[in-house]
């Protein structure tokens, strides 16, 4: 059985203090994303996508307070795609007065990341 620290290690996941914080799955890789939960400190702040069959699939997730989860149901047309991308499109606005950095780790990436609109 894998480790929550194992876990968090295989996605390369280390995001700066400042960071707004993505993380988005399906069902399947919601030991990843409660391990991740876990690490998080008190003060991070972001978003959580979970795409999941139907609402039967819908669970309880410890997050710090300014972590928002949001559970997709597939059953009714919710798509992690789309949510995120409409999510990312709020977050880095095109703005030349100052960076905008999201801390991501999306569903099918391998590693975490950091995205800007620079």
């Amino acid at each position: 059985m894998l480790t929550s620290d194992v876990l968090v290690d295989s996605l390369a996941w280390h995001p700066e203090e400042r960071d707004v914080l993505l993380l988005a799955a399906t069902d399947s890789e919601l030991p990843l994303v409660e391990a991740v939960l876990a690490s998080l400190p008190a003060r991070a702040r972001g978003q959580v996508f979970v795409e999941v069959d139907a609402e039967d699939d819908v669970r309880e997730l410890a997050a710090p307070g300014r972590v928002t989860v949001t559970w997709l149901l597939r059953e009714r047309g919710q798509s992690l795609r789309t949510s995120v991308e409409s999510w990312l499109s709020e977050m880095l606005p095109v703005d030349l007065d100052r960076e905008h950095r999201v801390y991501a780790w999306i569903s099918g990436e391998s590693h975490a990341r950091a995205i800007t609109n620079a």
